[in-house]
């Protein structure tokens, strides 16, 4: 039986969530990050601030953004007390009081000590290390946990996450998600770790109600259990991160469960980044009706919704870039973080239609900006090309199954035009499938693939690197000494 408990995040007003994220904030920046976490305390300075100038979340752009750039010098992000500071800090003073002096040391050191990492998956840039003190990996526990909650999930369930073993958020939220929820949970380390027959062999004798993983993977692992004729007839929910999931993707997603027993499965998808510390999800909705947008939690972080160009601010339900602050972490700490990521339709704070919740909630789809290139696609002039754009439109494509995008230099040559190359299994009856998909970038995207090149099943999976990478690769960029996408 699930004994959940509502929680003020899951039903307050939005005066009631600005007031309390004030209260956090303040405390946050007056006891941690500025005695102790240097990179900030320059920012203050530099800006003429002291932590009282900021009392709520609308005087935060006071400060300026942090970038990716910026985390460079991770050590400066991590909140490392001076400890003749700390033992003059009321709070400290407290704890000793309450618990005697070595009671309060400990307790300090469980908040403060930093003993476990992630890292950024170093897609396009050098992998940057995140550190956790116990504090954080509690907020983890109680992320995950509703984490839980907000997919439908129940204790009694049996929950596989198939993400790949690695100190990656998506692993780790997906673990402690399952210790926070008090529920079973068997990590098969995806692909990389067991194979992709490994996975679906290990499912098959669980017959779990619950799997979370990587689309892309995901849907490998359906393929292949539906060749197998397997019986996952106790499935009920897909957890999904690390990639976007397109309605395509979804839909896909769907038919594959129908075809090995398991129907009005519930696909959720979820969003987090290394410097969040934490990750969110969609509720679960009805075939064919809108997301409901992803549930920010307002008690462990702060977003805001930019203008990419002007930086400033833009009106709820407006589209722009996520800017995420922490309001509660220890170890790594972000403030005005720049993720680079476009959000389309925005920050609501309305009630979710779906499942009643009043928290913020981040609406449409998700993309990067890191993803929009300018290639040469003639002698003349660059394209600027969308490529979050393009992974939508073909996994939109009827017929088409797994794909791969690759970028090539005509002839291997450094000096000549790029090349769109789509590499894609055909569905079970598709016909055409050149001319279609073809016609729909014309259509779209007013470019034209030079090749599409059909494959089985078994080729694909070795481009896409099933089983052997951490993450499918399912945009490439093969040009001489190009730039990774």
């Amino acid at each position: 039986m699930n004994t959940r408990h509502t929680t003020w995040w899951e039903n307050a007003s939005t005066d009631e969530i600005h007031h309390r994220q004030g209260i956090i904030l303040s405390n946050f920046l007056k006891n941690r990050v500025l005695p102790f976490a240097r990179y900030y305390t320059n920012v203050f300075k530099e800006a003429g601030l002291e932590a009282g100038d900021i009392q709520t979340t609308d005087d935060l752009p006071l400060l300026p953004f942090t970038g990716k750039a910026d985390l460079s010098e991770t050590r400066d992000f991590v909140i490392v007390p001076d400890e003749a500071i700390l033992k003059k800090q009321w709070s400290s003073i407290k704890l000793a009081l309450r618990h005697g002096p070595q009671g309060a040391k400990r307790l300090l050191e469980r908040e403060l000590r930093p003993i476990f990492m992630t890292s950024t998956t170093g897609r396009s840039s050098a992998s940057i290390p995140f550190v956790y003190t116990q504090h954080d990996l509690d907020r983890l526990e109680i992320s995950g946990r509703r984490l839980m909650e907000v997919c439908n999930s129940k204790p009694e369930y049996r929950h596989v996450n198939a993400f790949p073993f690695a100190p990656h958020l998506a692993f780790w939220q997906a673990h402690y998600a399952g210790l926070g929820f008090n529920t079973f949970t068997l990590s098969t380390g995806g692909g990389k770790t067991m194979g992709t027959d490994g996975n679906v062999g290990v499912i098959s004798k669980l017959n779990p109600e619950a799997i979370i993983a990587m689309p892309t993977f995901l849907y490998h692992m359906l393929q292949e259990a539906a060749e197998q004729n397997a019986q996952w007839t106790h499935l009920k929910n897909l957890v999904l991160g690390g990639e976007k999931v397109p309605e395509g993707m979804r839909r896909k997603l769907r038919e594959l469960c129908e075809r090995i027993g398991a129907e009005h499965v519930s696909i959720m998808s979820t969003y987090g980044f290394t410097e969040a510390k934490v990750a969110w999800s969609e509720c679960p909705v009805a075939p064919g009706e809108a997301s409901s947008g992803f549930h920010i939690y307002p008690d462990m972080g702060f977003v805001e919704i930019i203008d990419p160009a002007t930086g400033q601010r833009v009106p709820d339900e407006q589209p722009g870039e996520i800017v995420f602050t922490q309001l509660d972490a220890r170890g790594s700490i972000v403030l005005r973080y720049r993720t680079g990521d476009l959000i389309e339709h925005g920050i609501t704070y309305q009630p979710c239609p779906h499942c009643g919740r009043t928290c913020p909630r981040l609406l449409g789809k998700i993309s990067r900006v890191c993803d929009i290139h300018h290639l040469n696609l003639d002698k003349l002039k660059g394209t600027l090309v969308d490529f979050n754009q393009l992974e939508h439109l073909i996994d939109d494509t009827p017929g088409v199954g797994a794909w791969q995008l690759e970028i090539r230099k005509h002839n291997d040559d450094p000096l000549e035009i790029d090349e769109l190359i789509i590499h894609v299994v055909a569905l079970k009856g598709a016909s055409n499938l050149n001319k279609t998909i073809q016609h729909r970038f014309q259509q779209q995207v007013e470019i034209t693939p030079n090749r599409i090149e059909l494959h089985s099943w078994k080729a694909m999976r070795k481009l896409q690197g099933v089983g052997k990478e951490l993450k499918e690769q399912k945009i490439i960029d093969n040009r001489p000494k190009g730039p990774p996408l």
